[in-house]
């Protein structure tokens, strides 16, 4: 791939809206700064800092006992956007940029978002499962909780992992790292960071990373669990957009597309801007790695001409 045809991906990736990658560092960031305010803002009343925790804080994240839970059932989703520490969440920030855009490069853009949700309602369910059967855990239950998105980003470090092991970074360093290298950096710093004797904590995470590689392994059973989550979001986003209709594609064509194989004739399309536009959105839902050769050759001639 030229030069050219990496700035399009560039240029797909983070200038194109419904980047799911961007989507979700910024609703990470916005949480982050407004708790963070809300935060000095307690601290300026003279309030005390167990003040901010029970009467805000604590209605983000994650209790332990699903009698809270039942009375505050949209933890189940906020817990893993939440976050107070500020080292933390640059590190968590960090590696969900590192690994959901090798994921989306492998995938397209459709699946990051489900897998993160995934691994973190995995998380959360053998985190409270773990308070309530373990009888160590269980005197906790009242005091303990889960938050951040370490669960989440868990899931999508062994996702990206597991479609492929063999994927280079820092391709200058000898060829490259292989990414089960980078995996392995990254779940013995998050289970370095869990407190001493958190053993719920140290479930959670095994979990979601558990349910990260079962996503993918569905996936390639012909059993997309991402389908229901983008229909729900897209269905969402029609609200505010009628007019936009959506085609149901197969699984087998989005994730398994096969380019292999030659054309039995050499044929030389005409390039419009339709015709790009259609290829930018392939890009898009599944990886420039599931073009034909037919569209990179045409990516390329309307590169070199620069006038399309």
């Amino acid at each position: 791939m030229n030069v050219k045809e990496d700035n399009y991906r560039k240029r797909m990736y983070l200038g194109q809206d419904g980047n799911a990658l961007v989507e979700l560092l910024i609703l990470n960031a916005v949480i982050f700064v407004v708790l963070k305010f809300v935060f000095i803002f307690f601290l300026l009343t003279n309030a005390s800092n167990d003040s901010f925790l029970t009467h805000v804080y604590n209605w983000f994240v994650l209790s332990a006992n699903p009698e809270k839970i039942v009375w505050r059932p949209w933890t189940i989703i906020s817990f893993m956007f939440t976050d107070l520490q500020l080292f933390r969440f640059i590190s968590n920030m960090f590696w969900l940029w590192s690994f959901g855009y090798i994921l989306q490069d492998l995938t397209g853009n459709r699946k990051l978002v489900p897998v993160y949700l995934y691994g973190g309602l995995g998380g959360a369910i053998i985190y409270v499962l773990a308070h309530v059967l373990i009888p160590d855990l269980r005197a906790q239950m009242d005091g303990d909780y889960l938050s951040a998105a370490n669960c989440s980003i868990a899931a999508v470090a062994v996702a990206t992992t597991v479609v492929s092991p063999d994927y280079r970074i820092f391709p200058m360093i000898s060829g490259g790292i292989p990414l089960w290298i980078l995996t392995l950096i990254f779940i013995l710093l998050n289970f370095s960071g869990v407190r001493n004797g958190d053993m719920a904590t140290y479930l959670a995470y095994t979990g979601a990373a558990g349910v990260g590689f079962l996503f993918i392994d569905q996936l390639r059973r012909g059993r997309d669990g991402s389908v229901w989550i983008n229909q729900f979001f897209d269905w969402f986003a029609d609200l505010f957009n009628p007019d936009k209709k959506r085609k149901p594609k197969n699984i087998k064509d989005e994730f398994f597309y096969n380019v292999s194989g030659t054309q039995p004739y050499k044929k030389i399309p005409n390039i419009t801007q339709k015709r790009i536009d259609e290829i930018l959105d392939k890009i898009n839902q599944q990886g420039y790695r599931y073009l034909t050769t037919e569209e990179k050759d045409i990516l390329k001639r309307a590169a070199e001409e620069e006038d399309f």
